[in-house]
Formats: structure tokens, sequence, C-alpha cells
């Protein structure tokens, strides 16, 4: 694989290892482009410090020690600076003015949450309601046209598991959006070597249907991730057993 986008660090509290480490491993892969797109801090209305992401105060620290990393590495490996963030649209002008003087070179669009972290819940649990995919979708797609970001982490997060009638009614729209907009589906690492709901068959058979292209997240919360081959061809098959074409780098950010 020639470049992955979705690395995590340890601020976002639930990943291991150094930001050097993550290069280092990177190079080790053979991995020529590596973007950074660890959890991006909110600013909330109330008191309230979420167990899955970084604080505001490690901004400065995560964008310091990348750009460091990425002019020592620099004949080895590109280095991107990123963030993975929800929409969600109320909160979105105090995230403007927190990250508008920090170089960041991308966003990565990860619905987590469709509202104020502290209000609902993880749209990864499991759900009958029709309600909750249309609005996950809704809200993806919103997001995903405000221009903000260069594509989406694992789309099919949401853990519908109600008649497949109702899951194909709504997730085949943004499967169509994403063709539309030239954006690959990732097909996310984390999920597929955990054995997790996602990647979820019956997702990538609706993107096999509508032509989408498809690109390889790892989703790295660990270094090791980043130079394991044979977790980068278990990726790779299933994205050939299923004959979807693998978009090897971002237009835009090679």
């Amino acid at each position: 694989m020639i470049a992955n986008y979705h690395t995590h660090t340890t601020r976002c509290k639930h990943a291991i290892g150094s930001d050097r480490e993550y290069v280092e491993n990177a190079i080790r892969g053979g991995i020529k482009v590596l973007g950074f797109s660890d959890h991006c801090p909110w600013i909330y209305d109330r008191e309230y410090e979420s167990g899955t992401r970084m604080l505001p105060r490690m901004l400065a620290g995560y964008v310091d020690n990348l750009q460091k990393l990425k002019k020592e590495y620099e004949k080895d490996i590109k280095i991107y600076i990123g963030l993975e963030a929800e929409y969600i649209p109320e909160m979105m002008p105090k995230q403007d003015i927190l990250l508008k003087d920090y170089p960041l070179d991308y966003m990565i669009l990860g619905e987590h949450f469709t509202e104020v972290e502290y209000d609902t819940t993880y749209t990864g649990f499991e759900t009958t309601s029709e309600a909750a995919l249309e609005k996950y979708v809704d809200i993806s797609i919103e997001g995903l046209e405000s221009g903000r970001y260069v594509y989406m982490a694992h789309p099919d997060l949401l853990n519908f598991v109600g008649p497949t009638e109702i899951y194909d009614r709504h997730y085949i729209r943004l499967c169509e959006y994403m063709k539309m907009k030239n954006m690959p589906v990732e097909i996310n690492m984390l999920g597929l070597i955990q054995g997790r709901h996602y990647p979820n068959d019956r997702f990538f058979e609706l993107c096999k249907e509508v032509g989408n292209s498809v690109i390889i997240g790892f989703d790295a919360h660990d270094p090791s991730w980043l130079s394991d081959v044979d977790y980068m061809k278990r990726c790779e098959e299933y994205a050939r057993v299923r004959g979807l074409e693998v978009c090897e780098v971002l237009p835009g950010l090679r």
C-alpha cells in the first residue's frame, strides 16, 4: 500500500505508541504517504470531558510534534496533519474558531455521534430505528457537502440491524452521493481485523452496485499496524473478491 490517511495518536486516550513510532512503522511497511487524523477536540457548552478524543489544550502539541516529524522524515515519507471529526451543525462555529490558526492539511468525517456527545449514543451500537439510520445518512451527506472533509471514515458505522430493504434504502443514498462526488469509500482495517460490524458486507454490495471506488483506511491505533503486510493484504482481498476498485491515494493529497 502507498498511502494511509487514517492514523491516531495516544492523545485520543485509546491508542498506544509514540507519534514517531507511527512514522517509522509506516516507513517500514513501505507506505509513502502518512496522514495523521486523530479525533478532533470539541468546545462544549458545558463542563464535559470526552473519553475518546484529545482535549483542546492538546491540539497545539499534536500539530507542533507532527510538523517536526514531517520535516525530520521528509526524505523518507510524506506526512500530512489532519483530524477526524463528526459533523454536528450546532457545534461547527466553535470548532472553526478552535481550528482556524492551525496549519491542518485535511479533515475526515467520522460520524460516531449525530448529536452532541453527552446527549446521544454511539452510532456503532445496534439499532432497529429507521429514523436513526436516516438521520445518520442525512447528516453525513450534509457534512460531506460542506466541503470540510476529504472523505468519510467507516461510512457503514451506523449499526442498523433491521430489515435489509430499509438498510438499502438509506445507505444507497450515501453510496450514490460519494460516487457523484468522486469520493472513495473507506474499507476500515480496524473493523475488519477486529471482526467488528464494519466493514459491512451488504454495504459494500451496494458500493459495487453503485460503482464506488474504495480506499483502505488503517484506523491505526497501534503503530505496528502500519507495517503489518498481512493486514494490508486482508483489506486488499476484501476489496478484490467484491470487485471493488481500490484508490491508492486521495486526489489532492498525494
